[in-house]
């Protein structure tokens, strides 16, 4: 039997592998900005240089941690385009870079290299493809992962160990109120601090949160971003933030796991700090306290509580102890006018209270007021003191009233209650009733 070779006439051409790479900084600077720049740049040369290789592109997250892949959308289009058959290998500077969890790592390396995709760690010098590959990762990504751990917690000690000696900083850029004085303290900014006065003032008076974001608007006032319109989220920041009274409560949030870096609410699981007179305040403190008790008020009003009116939710009924709902009459004509009833009176209750107008609240306010201003200032008893230390703190007047004062009416009174008689009863936010 005679064989003979015959030698292959058409070159079989080779396909040329589609390549990529991925790079990442965990933070946002101009030095790392420009490492990353350097990365995309050298990849991006060192495959296209190569004949036997295809630009498959470069996918790079800047600002990103490297403890999960949760947040890494470049990332998660890397796998994707791999899932979809667009990439045979991939390129990294190291393994840190590409992952500083270990379940991470190999969970997508092990992926990748079921679809067909090897991937190169430059520093450690590492094809995925090789049989010792996966030994390796384990081991210097333990490694890795073990470096995150240490240098999270050398960070973590340094920020508690500032913390406690009554160090902290903002985001000066997003703080209405207040700028980085020149010894790097806070310092009010003054015409910032009258948006956040006429913020806690109109809340004083009745809006909500809502309300008091379409006034300012409104108001053409802008948020300390520079935008036109306001939202009721921005509002309850502002009306929640303790320094604006000059105080600060340092470690309000905490990151229990270094590799997800996850904030979660301090509820006691680590020390926190309250800061007495740390730097300028824009509201007193007592204006402070009095704004968070009408929080809470108002949420346990719930439903009830509306913000229309100054009057909303603070109308109470002496018979049934519900609350007074506003009426118009006459909605049309001259004779308009706005009436309180209680809303339980057509609804198989037949209370004998009357109904009150704004007139009558507005005159009983200001004679419960005047006599409680008149009965401090002549009794110094303990009693007197603490009303009167109740007036003091909330900027109220110690003087009689010739007329009603919307911002003390929100600022001092709990609820009126109508009798059946009509008479009204002034209960003051210290218990006080007039």
């Amino acid at each position: 039997m005679k064989i003979t070779r015959i030698e292959p006439t058409v070159a079989v051409l080779k396909p040329k592998k589609r390549v990529a790479a991925y790079a990442r900084v965990s933070m946002e600077s101009d030095r790392l900005n420009h490492s990353l720049s350097a990365q995309i740049s050298c990849y991006s040369n060192l495959i296209q240089k190569n004949p036997e290789w295809e630009f498959a592109g470069v996918y790079a997250d800047r600002g990103i941690s490297g403890g999960s892949i949760s947040r890494r959308a470049e990332f998660k289009r890397l796998v994707e385009d791999c899932d979809a058959g667009k990439i045979d290998i991939i390129l990294c500077k190291s393994i840190s870079r590409f992952a500083r969890n270990v379940v991470d790592l190999l969970e997508t390396v092990r992926h990748l290299k079921f679809i067909g995709v090897d991937v190169w760690f430059e520093k450690e010098a590492i094809w995925t493809f090789q049989a010792r590959g996966e030994i390796l990762l384990t081991i210097l990504s333990s490694l890795s992962q073990e470096e995150a751990r240490s240098i999270s917690e050398n960070v973590t000690w340094g920020l508690r160990k500032k913390f406690a000696d009554g160090k902290f900083s903002v985001g000066y850029s997003r703080f209405l109120g207040y700028d980085k004085g020149e010894d790097g303290n806070l310092a009010i900014n003054e015409e910032q601090a009258k948006t956040v006065r006429l913020i806690f003032g109109l809340f004083i008076e009745g809006l909500t949160p809502c309300a008091i974001a379409k006034e300012l608007t409104k108001r053409g006032i802008l948020t300390v971003t520079g935008k036109s319109k306001w939202n009721a989220t921005t509002i309850n920041g502002v009306l929640a933030n303790e320094k604006y009274t000059g105080c600060a409560r340092i470690q309000k949030t905490f990151t229990p796991d270094f590799l997800t870096k996850k904030a979660v609410k301090n509820t006691g699981q680590v020390p926190s700090y309250f800061v007495e007179q740390s730097h300028p305040a824009i509201i007193p403190p007592a204006t402070f306290e009095l704004v968070q008790t009408e929080v809470v008020r108002r949420k346990q009003e719930g439903i009830r509580y509306s913000g229309v009116s100054i009057f909303s939710g603070k109308i109470k009924c002496g018979e049934c102890g519900g609350f007074f709902g506003a009426k118009v009459w006459h909605s049309t004509d001259k004779y308009r006018r706005v009436i309180y009833r209680c809303n339980k009176k057509y609804d198989g209750h037949k209370c004998q209270t009357p109904h009150v107008t704004e007139e009558e609240i507005k005159a009983a306010f200001v004679t419960a007021f005047n006599k409680l201003v008149t009965e401090t200032i002549a009794q110094r008893s303990a009693k007197g003191e603490r009303l009167a230390g109740f007036i003091r703190t909330l900027e109220a007047q110690r003087e009689p009233v010739a007329e009603f004062d919307e911002r003390l009416w929100g600022a001092m009174v709990d609820y009126v209650t109508v009798g059946a008689d009509g008479g009204m009863t002034v209960v003051f936010r210290e218990g006080a009733k007039v």
